[in-house]
């Protein structure tokens, strides 16, 4: 059992972390426009080659967009190190280790939605990871959000319902059995979607720097 001294410095602690984590918002919302923008241009570009490279089978599928993920992964990376340094700031700090622990379980799920074809002599359909993955990274952004300022919540609710109603639907839904069906969905969600949200981002935030 904790101490009074014990339980107060822990509440110390954790109201030091959100005050710094609501101060740092706006730091977030920065750095978050060329991330995003980032990661839409590699989720178009990932769908283009997919497409070229007439990708067909679920295991296909599952591979060629767990390897852009990890592309675009260590591109953003990149992009909040750049940023971090030019802030003088702490990449590993306690409230990006919090984001990152907020994450993490989410992306464990979708992780494993994409090794699961290998893993059995018949895998599901395509679209149906995709619909798996698009609503465990919905899950993850609204995670985030708390750490965030509202904008990157309501961008998870509308993967979080995008990807609910695919899996409702998608098994009656005929277009989306065709081979190139899930890579159209991944490239105008993890693609197209991101690129117009870090655009919006970008702008707005120019807008709000203004004299």
């Amino acid at each position: 059992m904790q101490s009074p001294r014990m339980e107060k410095n822990w509440a110390s602690d954790h109201l030091h972390t959100i005050r710094t984590l609501m101060e740092r918002s706006a730091l977030y919302r920065r750095a978050l426009a060329p991330v995003m923008i980032a990661a839409g241009v590699l989720g178009m570009g990932g769908a283009a080659v997919t497409h070229l490279a007439g990708l067909e089978s679920t295991r296909a599928f599952s591979l060629a967009w767990l390897g852009i993920g990890a592309v675009t992964v260590c591109a953003c990376f990149l992009l909040v190190r750049r940023q971090a340094l030019k802030d003088s700031e702490p990449l590993l700090s306690l409230p990006t280790r919090r984001i990152v622990g907020a994450l993490t379980p989410c992306f464990l799920a979708g992780l494993a939605a994409g090794v699961q074809p290998w893993l059995t002599p018949t895998p599901p359909p395509a679209w149906l990871i995709a619909a798996v993955w698009i609503t465990a990274y919905g899950c993850a952004l609204h995670a985030a959000g708390f750490f965030m300022q509202r904008g990157i919540k309501l961008f998870g609710w509308l993967f979080v319902l995008a990807g609910t109603g695919l899996l409702l639907l998608g098994g009656s839904s005929a277009p989306l059995q065709s081979p190139h069906a899930a890579h159209n969905v991944m490239g105008s969600f993890f693609g197209a979607l991101h690129l117009g949200y870090g655009v919006y981002l970008y702008f707005t935030e120019k807008a709000r720097n203004r004299p």
